[in-house]
């Protein structure tokens, strides 16, 4: 690193909090550094009570880009210009691009969680999915999903704030989509087991089984899960989450987040800087591998 960072070295920071634990720093800098690209990337733990300085500060500092994490992929749309129709329809932002001081707003989340599914050889097209989650990450992933092409969406979530958004998400893709959707109770684990049995695939979309959820997680016990049922979870840290070791133990196909992670930071990655992030390059070289 020391020896490519020059006066002309451009930055692009990462703004969440909790993210130390965050792999991205070592993805897009290899990435930067195989292709000759003089780019650094920095973590900064950033929650919604500094956000608006840390997007002022982007300003000031005339920096390239930025991604969002939790807590900040809404709470920071006040703060740009614009917003991409992806951004729009999910009402959440975890890329940004500076052009000439004007901050525009990108969500990669979806893509890079489908991306990630077909780069495992998983095919969900066409089939049902059910979905726990209603925050930035989820509501990407259930808007792409449905078009994309998969069949029908059982969307769960606990009744807090994001309900609405939940509900809102639901009726978007009714109206714009050709996917049957629907919104449950996470709290209703019959329900939950129910629709679960009947589903291809089942995403755990929320920070449960991170930290400081770490070792916990809403699905109660093993009989939740069947062989054919495939698992996956957008928490990469832990690498195996309380939830996946269950699935696996069940004989289930499972997905961590880091798939997830490479994709959509490729996105983002184009969207800085024009280029294709070399992906079987970061693959090999950060031992990415899926189970």
């Amino acid at each position: 690193m020391a020896e490519r960072i020059t006066g002309h070295t451009e930055l692009v920071g990462l703004f969440a909090y909790p993210i130390r634990h965050s792999i991205s720093p070592a993805i897009h800098n290899e990435a930067f550094a195989h292709l000759g690209l003089d780019y650094a990337y920095l973590a900064f733990e950033v929650g919604n009570d500094t956000l608006e300085d840390a997007i002022k500060g982007m300003r000031a500092m005339k920096m390239v880009g930025a991604n969002l994490s939790m807590p900040n992929k809404a709470a920071v749309i006040p703060y740009l210009d614009s917003l991409s129709p992806a951004a729009k329809l999910c009402g959440a932002v975890n890329t940004i691009v500076n052009e000439d001081g004007a901050l525009h707003g990108h969500i990669t989340d979806g893509a890079g969680y489908m991306a990630a599914l077909k780069d495992n050889g998983i095919d969900v097209i066409g089939k049902k999915m059910t979905i726990a989650g209603s925050g930035g990450a989820a509501t990407a992933i259930q808007v792409q999903a449905a078009l994309d092409g998969v069949a029908e969406l059982s969307i769960f979530n606990i009744k807090d704030k994001f309900w609405e958004n939940a509900q809102a998400t639901v009726d978007m893709i009714l109206e714009k989509t050709d996917c049957k959707a629907a919104l449950y109770d996470l709290g209703d684990l019959d329900c939950l087991k129910a629709e679960m049995e009947s589903s291809y695939l089942f995403a755990n979309a929320t920070g449960m089984g991170m930290k400081p959820l770490e070792g916990q997680t809403y699905i109660p016990d093993q009989s939740f899960f069947r062989p054919e049922l495939i698992v996956t979870d957008v928490v990469y840290s832990p690498a195996e989450t309380k939830m996946l070791k269950m699935a696996k133990e069940a004989g289930c196909k499972t997905m961590n987040g880091l798939g997830m992670l490479l994709f959509q930071g490729a996105e983002a990655f184009r969207l800085w800087t024009g280029k294709d992030m070399p992906i079987a390059h970061m693959k090999e070289t950060l031992h990415i591998k899926y189970d």
